[in-house]
């Protein structure tokens, strides 16, 4: 197919077969027999050169067309192959959708703009499942440990902070200790039921340190905390990233030096997944959690 589109290009056998690099006789013989497979004429020789026949006319057409998205699956092939083009589908939850994740995203992108990057909130519970089952190929959580079959590392630590009412006495502290919290209404998510995560480790803290805990309420994600904080609910807690929700009626207050807690963000794949598109994608976060850290 490629010998006749070079012959009908070049309008000639002997200008298509220096192009092909080919000698003129196997490149006849190239024609003839594409001739006998489609049971057609496709090409006169006359003394201008060759003229194509009617069959030869909507032959060639198609046939460019045809080379045309052999030459463009190969390319996209070989893209995908080299981690170029394709798709990554990522697990997120959590404060670090305000800031670590949408730079990593953006940073990805554009180093590889024909990658699709496709979000997913989900727990770490469903992220886990969903790694296992191959519905997503990273995930991004806080507290995780290990698992069979699934690769973890950390990419960023973030400080730990208070999210309080402005009309709140603690809005107008410059940092704030963890007693400060004694007998305070908190907003804990995700449910303090639910074990081994951010609001397990919070309680922890603060009985260590005879806090008592009043528990204003249990919400599922921090977005939802923060409103209730802007209403006057109560404190929450959460990490640096938290600064990018600007609710009004809001006030961000860090902790001191002693109980300045830091929280690590791990990424989550598959320990078997060597996939070229997603070692770049992984490569990317780390560059990007580094520069996190770094700014800290």
């Amino acid at each position: 197919m490629r010998y006749f589109v070079a012959v009908v290009t070049h309008r000639s056998f002997r200008r298509a077969a220096a192009e092909l690099n080919v000698s003129q006789p196997p490149l006849t013989r190239q024609i003839q027999q594409l001739e006998e497979i489609l049971g057609v004429r496709l090409l006169e020789r006359n003394s201008r050169g060759i003229t194509l026949t009617a069959a030869g006319d909507s032959f060639y057409a198609d046939a460019r067309n045809i080379l045309a998205l052999v030459d463009q699956g190969a390319t996209r092939a070989n893209a995908i192959g080299q981690g170029q083009m394709g798709r990554i589908d990522v697990g997120v939850f959590g404060s670090a959708i305000f800031d670590l994740i949408p730079r990593i995203v953006l940073a990805f992108r554009e180093a590889f703009p024909d990658v699709e990057v496709s979000l997913h909130t989900m727990s770490r519970e469903e992220q886990v499942k969903a790694l296992v089952e191959r519905r997503i190929d990273v995930g991004f959580n806080r507290f995780f440990s290990d698992y069979p079959g699934l690769f973890w590392q950390t990419i960023a630590s973030q400080r730990m902070l208070a999210a309080v009412p402005t009309v709140h006495p603690l809005a107008r502290r410059a940092s704030l200790s963890l007693r400060d919290l004694d007998q305070q209404p908190i907003i804990f998510y995700p449910p303090i039921e639910r074990p081994g995560g951010f609001s397990n480790f919070l309680l922890r803290m603060l009985h260590e340190r005879s806090v008592a805990v009043h528990i204003a309420q249990n919400v599922e994600d921090v977005i939802t905390a923060i409103s209730l904080v802007s209403i006057g609910l109560g404190i929450a807690l959460g990490v640096d990233s938290v600064r990018n929700l600007n609710i009004p009626g809001v006030t961000y207050v860090p902790f001191t030096e002693q109980d300045a807690a830091t929280f690590d963000l791990c990424l989550i794949n598959r320990a078997d997944d060597h996939m070229p598109i997603l070692e770049e994608f992984v490569r990317t976060a780390k560059v990007v959690g580094l520069g996190a850290v770094d700014a800290a």
